[in-house]
């Protein structure tokens, strides 16, 4: 992926289809390989797939990183993964509603992703600032590394480390 998807969200935030149709071809293989890694569910996946596209033209007018390198594919793929939380938790809050459904059993990721390991954890979770929670969004359970992180959320990467130590900090107090 080069620069030029920054270009392209540019031109969608100016309302141009066109740009959306080849951002779209460019980048949906992608973002559906690595929503796979993640989620089994072929229909979960094109759902999240669907809306993180209706997301992007509804904001491409609010993304802010146009001019950093990666930064478009970082934003699509932030986008995506918030999408795929939502998804995950909306799943468990069924779940907790049907007791009488056998549950299957979820990988450990899954877990972490949908906020199912305990309640404590998706409390814990919550607790914390949001500028915490992006931290760990971004680098946990997106993957990404301190340098793409920062230039994600627009902070240095000392603050990057800072957020993350102190998420961690607190996650581990509030889970004692």
């Amino acid at each position: 992926m080069t620069d030029d998807e920054a270009a392209l969200v540019r031109r969608i935030a100016k309302g141009d289809r066109a740009a959306f149709e080849e951002l779209y071809r460019r980048t949906s293989p992608w973002l559906a390989v690595r929503l796979r890694r993640r989620c089994s569910d072929d229909q979960v996946v094109a759902e999240v797939v669907q809306e993180t596209y209706l997301a992007v033209w509804r904001a491409a007018g609010g993304f802010a990183g146009a001019a950093v390198d990666g930064s478009a594919v970082g934003w699509l793929w932030t986008i995506a993964a918030h999408r795929l939380v939502d998804v995950f938790r909306k799943q468990a809050r069924h779940a907790e509603i049907r007791h009488d459904a056998p549950l299957e059993a979820p990988a450990a990721e899954d877990e972490a992703l949908a906020g199912t390991v305990g309640a404590e954890l998706g409390a814990a979770l919550d607790g914390l600032a949001p500028e915490l929670r992006d931290v760990l969004q971004a680098m946990v359970l997106d993957g990404l590394t301190v340098r793409e992180t920062s230039v994600l959320l627009g902070v240095p990467e000392g603050t990057v480390k800072t957020r993350a130590r102190r998420a961690r900090i607190l996650l581990r107090e509030a889970l004692s």
